[in-house]
């Protein structure tokens, strides 16, 4: 797919950038700007060579028409003191904002339109809405780079559209999750580990389907880990369970075994009656869990276990917390795992989302892994094999 470096001079043009600037939110506080610092590189590239820089994002889920609690105003003046320059906000997505917005920038400017599901043809399912507000968007400019990935597994107006209506290229932040991804899709060097946590299997079935020939070995915790231990005939209390897909883990145990993929789950559980900042715990046998008490991170033994899993690895793939990370009794497992997937002497590669999130909150060395995606979504349906709309429009 073509770079931004192959745009040509963009000097004096209009460029719309489709960032990923969903930031979670207190009041109008960003708790956590990673997405909009992911997204300074390409901004200021552009902005630097003399484009005038229009971005284009969303922020949580409005429900297609204007609501101030998802203005992305705050995010607006983030962008502004990370770029350390003026960025201009429009207070609609195409309309007069907009317009006189575009119009007032000058070479090397960057402005930023209102949250583009405010408009509910954004996400239609309709081709012809979608279409609409495609051709309204490209009237603002000259070129379109896409560089939000985390949105590249949607067919959205911003982000597939647009690409069929404009000259356009990837970002810095897409051409580097692209590089990262095809390490380890690809032709990765091996032993290939790849570690699964997060609450519900249902969400990681795709993957493990998709994995199973290709990985060494599948390393399974979080809530996910429990559905896996009821399909080994365990008892899981009052562990997080989707008793509607043992059959189908049952089913991927099986073919592990017979395709030689290693699949290794806790033995070990931290357990609570509640899940509370301070409630009381206590270590089990994952063979043991009462059925009064929950599991809700990976006991010591599993962590060393783990560990043992990733001491040879040559490539690593995280995608999901090992236990509640939010809350302190329940994150050292998420805090160990992420720390060894970071001494990992080969390619690591950390899946977006909670996985990113907990990078970040746990104090982890973000430059000790090759990569970070800013995709949880994206990055997950890449790992299944499928094609992704706002990447294959680019090709």
């Amino acid at each position: 797919m073509r770079t931004i470096d192959r745009l040509g001079d963009p000097r004096g043009k209009r460029i719309l950038v489709r960032s990923d600037l969903n930031v979670p939110l207190s009041g109008s506080t960003i708790t956590d700007d990673g997405r909009v610092r992911a997204s300074v590189p390409t901004i200021r590239a552009l902005a630097d060579a003399g484009a005038r820089v229009v971005v284009m994002a969303h922020l949580g889920r409005p429900k297609g028409e204007p609501d101030p609690r998802y203005s992305l105003a705050p995010v607006a003046e983030r962008l502004a003191e990370l770029l350390g320059t003026d960025v201009a906000f429009a207070t609609d997505v195409v309309g007069d904002s907009a317009h006189k917005t575009v119009g007032a920038l000058g070479d090397g400017g960057v402005a930023l339109l209102e949250n583009v599901r405010f408009d509910a043809r954004e996400t239609s399912k309709d081709d012809a809405e979608r279409g609409a507000m495609a051709d309204e968007l490209a009237e603002l400019g000259d070129y379109f780079v896409s560089d939000g990935f985390g949105v590249v597994h949607r067919k959205q107006a911003s982000v597939y559209d647009i690409a069929q209506r404009l000259p356009h290229a990837a970002g810095e932040l897409v051409e580097a999750e692209m590089e990262a991804f095809g390490k380890v899709l690809v032709s990765p060097a091996r032993p290939y580990v790849v570690v699964l946590g997060g609450s519900k299997v249902s969400d990681k079935l795709g993957v493990i389907d998709n994995l199973l020939g290709k990985v060494n070995r599948l390393l399974i915790g979080g809530g996910m880990a429990f559905t896996f231990l009821a399909a080994r005939g365990y008892g899981v209390g009052g562990s997080l369970l989707e008793a509607d897909q043992i059959d189908v883990v049952r089913g991927y145990l099986e073919r592990a075994a017979q395709s030689g993929v290693e699949i290794v789950l806790p033995t070990d559980v931290v357990i609570a009656a509640e899940l509370a900042a301070d409630a009381e715990t206590s270590v089990v046998s994952a063979s043991a869990i009462p059925d009064d008490q929950k599991g809700l991170d990976i006991g010591p033994a599993t962590i060393e276990l783990f560990r043992s899993k990733l001491a040879d690895a040559r490539t690593v793939v995280w995608n999901g917390p090992m236990g509640v990370f939010e809350l302190p009794p329940f994150a050292a497992g998420t805090e160990q795992i992420g720390r060894a997937i970071s001494e990992v002497d080969g390619t690591t590669v950390v899946g977006g989302g909670d996985s990113a999130a907990a990078v970040r909150k746990l104090g982890l060395d973000a430059s000790a892994f090759t990569h970070i995606s800013t995709g949880g979504g994206a990055s997950l349906e890449l790992l299944e094999g499928k094609t992704l709309p706002g990447l294959s429009v680019l090709e």
